[in-house]
């Protein structure tokens, strides 16, 4: 079995960086942009904001096919993450220099660079998700390599979502987002960097080659049982964490009415999520992955529905709440990031053919789509609530939109983790993986 130095786990994490900055930013701030700056509706921001990431939906796994056929002797993956995260971070600043009226112009540009900023973001996302099936083919090794990038990718969410909305109030409207962009898109520029220094030189475990044609791929990949109820399980979450990242501005704004809430709020979401990480990595080494994943899923349920605590504008409830979520967080990201690459190593084991990169592009277009679908869910809620959108911050909500935007990241979310825990329940393949492990263990002592 192979472990990894802790350079090469360190390297790979950072990679996290980027990941955690981008998926956490636009799902923070583009809403509020597009809704308080630039006069879009908010049902239509929701669907702006919903596009992108349906895209990616069909193209992650196009993406992930390509770094599949890689020939490249050594590097299959890393050529990519470079060459994409570089270009990633030049199209997130292009977000926010565009048009400011009138509202449909403005919201078009923002729309079709967001398309493009989602193409260059599959070719780093889904080479790097696919490297942690492919650098290692140890049970435990996958966990403690996921444990460090989600310490990493908490980190990055907790900079990146704590200073954006900073750096947007200082700016002051439109000016304060593009300041933000900038240093966001350093951050990016950043991780990816990281990723391709500190895994240099790393051996890869799987030798299979890509092969036949991809529609034809990917119907092998859905029929797999234990693939889809893994994917069902995180999608649910992901549509639940998607409500939550863009309610959480408009909770601080019109619920608690503390414009910096929203900063403190992320603060005390990713600190214990951080701080968690190394505990919920020990746990699954004690009970299993999909077991741990069950019991993080447990207790980020309770603090989403401790989130209805803010209704009577407590700042309190808000920030306690948060913390709970992010305990739980930590290890609903842990488990399933070190599942997918036991799955896509399993199959590529089984059938001898290399859809690792398919795999891992099937798994986070599903997890984008279901980012977006939070966002897109959420603007629903706050249409039939009575939102009223408009330019700046002085808009008075209604008392219904106010319940919708409580509803929208406490109830809803909730409700969609619980439901989560039913396709994961009937996952398998994490205890043939723990029976093997054991048994090759008790024969390398022997």
């Amino acid at each position: 079995m192979t472990q990894l130095s802790p350079r090469v786990r360190v390297g790979y994490a950072l990679g996290g960086i980027t990941s955690g900055t981008y998926g956490t930013v636009p799902g923070l701030i583009l809403m509020p942009f597009l809704t308080d700056h630039l006069g879009v509706a908010a049902s239509l921001a929701g669907l702006i904001v919903f596009a992108p990431k349906a895209w990616d939906f069909l193209l992650n796994p196009i993406a992930g096919r390509v770094s599949d056929r890689s020939t490249h002797p050594t590097d299959r993956r890393r050529p990519f993450v470079i060459r994409a995260g570089a270009a990633l971070a030049v199209v997130f600043v292009l977000i926010f220099v565009g048009p400011v009226a009138p509202p449909l112009l403005a919201g078009l540009w923002v729309l079709l660079i967001s398309l493009v900023c989602a193409t260059v973001y599959a070719f780093f996302q889904v080479p790097f998700l696919s490297m942690a099936a492919e650098i290692t083919d140890d049970y435990a090794e996958r966990t403690r390599l996921t444990t460090w990038r989600v310490a990493v990718f908490s980190l990055a969410i907790l900079v990146s979502g704590a200073v954006a909305p900073m750096l947007v109030d200082i700016g002051e409207g439109v000016t304060g987002y593009r300041i933000m962009a900038v240093v966001m898109a350093v951050l990016i520029l950043c991780g990816a960097l990281g990723l391709w220094l500190g895994t240099r030189g790393v051996r890869l475990t799987r030798e299979e080659q890509a092969g036949g044609r991809l529609v034809e791929q990917l119907g092998v990949v859905l029929r797999d049982r234990d693939t889809r109820r893994l994917v069902a399980a995180f999608v649910l979450q992901a549509v639940a964490i998607g409500m939550v990242l863009s309610g959480v501005v408009y909770v601080a704004r019109h619920v608690v009415r503390d414009p910096g809430a929203a900063t403190f709020a992320f603060v005390c979401f990713v600190g214990p999520a951080v701080l968690f990480a190394p505990l919920w990595s020990r746990l699954g080494v004690r009970i299993g992955k999909q077991r741990g994943f069950a019991v993080a899923t447990v207790i980020m349920s309770v603090g989403l529905l401790g989130l209805i605590g803010t209704s009577g504008g407590s700042l309190v409830a808000l920030y306690a709440a948060s913390a709970v979520v992010g305990i739980g967080y930590a290890g609903a990201q842990i488990f399933p990031l070190a599942m997918l690459p036991d799955v896509a190593a399993e199959d590529a084991r089984r059938s001898g053919v290399n859809r690792i990169g398919m795999i891992s592009g099937l798994w986070s277009g599903f997890e984008l789509l279901g980012l977006a679908l939070g966002p897109a869910l959420l603007g629903l809620l706050l249409g039939i609530g009575g939102y009223a959108e408009g330019v700046g911050s002085a808009v008075v909500q209604s008392e219904s939109a106010r319940w919708a935007i409580v509803i929208g990241v406490s109830a809803v979310p909730a409700v969609l983790c619980a439901l989560s825990l039913v396709p994961l329940s009937r996952y398998r393949l994490d205890a043939e993986l723990r029976e093997r492990a054991a048994r090759d263990a008790a024969e390398h002592a022997g």
